[in-house]
């Protein structure tokens, strides 16, 4: 696979006002053709300030010495934007939906480390809602892999934007309730930059067929790592928006986590036995 690598981080605004144009043009397909290249970007160090503001709106303790295992994501953004709005990427990035993450931690990773981060898309494959794209990213330090995830993002071709989810047999015990804000998605959009309409108002969301803002999914995934504590493996699976405001319930056991309101499962997350 050849690599391309950046002297910067992309400027984001650029690279969502580009894929918003290109949006309505995309003709997502399970056999369309993607971007090949691996963006690489050495020398990267992380914003002490933007990572307290990031520790502050998803529940992380402030002041640690490493970062929190789903930072490196928000880091790497950048990458996965360029690839996905890039001309060659064939699903439309405005109401693309971040469907699950693979999470691995294969060391601590120090605030002051200096790292190399690499992203590619690995390919797409047919769901039964569309079209999902799985993306694949990188941080290494001292020329090893010290953390990757494996993210898929669907293009839905039609359809209920919203489905209900089915309740496990055994739901897990309620450890936590949390009331959300209207504005926790634009709070969490300022410090991932992740500024997707659906995150930001009613009204942006209704264009995209919800009926009022969703949660990032990063934002619930984080969220519920950080009231169940430090885990090296994690999977996580985006079964059902959360819609802002609204109130949830965070239920864990040693295997992992969920989120759910309403008799609907939100959120799925494993940390052991995958």
């Amino acid at each position: 696979m050849p690599e391309v690598t950046l002297a910067a981080p992309p400027a984001l605004a650029p690279l969502l006002v580009r894929g918003a144009v290109r949006s309505p043009f995309r003709r997502p397909h399970p056999d369309a053709a993607f971007p090949r290249e691996r963006l690489v970007l050495p020398g990267v160090r992380v914003d002490a300030a933007r990572l307290a503001r990031y520790e502050r709106v998803c529940g992380f303790p402030t002041g640690a010495e490493a970062l929190p295992v789903t930072y490196p994501h928000v880091l790497a953004f950048p990458l996965a934007m360029r690839l996905m709005s890039a001309r060659a990427f064939p699903l439309p990035l405005l109401g693309l939906v971040h469907t699950s993450i693979s999470l691995a931690r294969h060391r601590p990773l120090p605030v002051g480390g200096e790292y190399e981060l690499a992203v590619h898309v690995a390919g797409l494959a047919a769901h039964r809602r569309g079209t999902e794209a799985t993306v694949v990213t990188e941080a290494r330090w001292g020329g090893a892999v010290v953390w990757e995830s494996t993210s898929t993002y669907l293009a839905r071709h039609g359809g209920e934007s919203e489905r209900r989810s089915v309740e496990p047999v055994d739901p897990l015990p309620v450890r936590d309730e949390w009331g959300l804000g209207a504005d926790v998605g634009r709070r969490y959009a300022s410090v991932s930059e992740d500024r997707n309409p659906i995150h930001l108002t009613s009204v942006t969301a209704r264009l995209f067929g919800f009926r009022r803002t969703v949660a990032h999914g990063m934002w619930t995934a984080a969220r519920c790592l950080a009231a169940f504590g430090e885990v090296e493996r994690v999977r996580v699976e985006f079964r059902a928006p959360v819609l802002l405001p609204g109130r949830v319930e965070y239920g864990a056991s040693d295997e992992g986590f969920e989120l759910r309101s309403d008799g609907r499962v939100h959120l799925v997350g494993t940390v052991r036995g995958w």
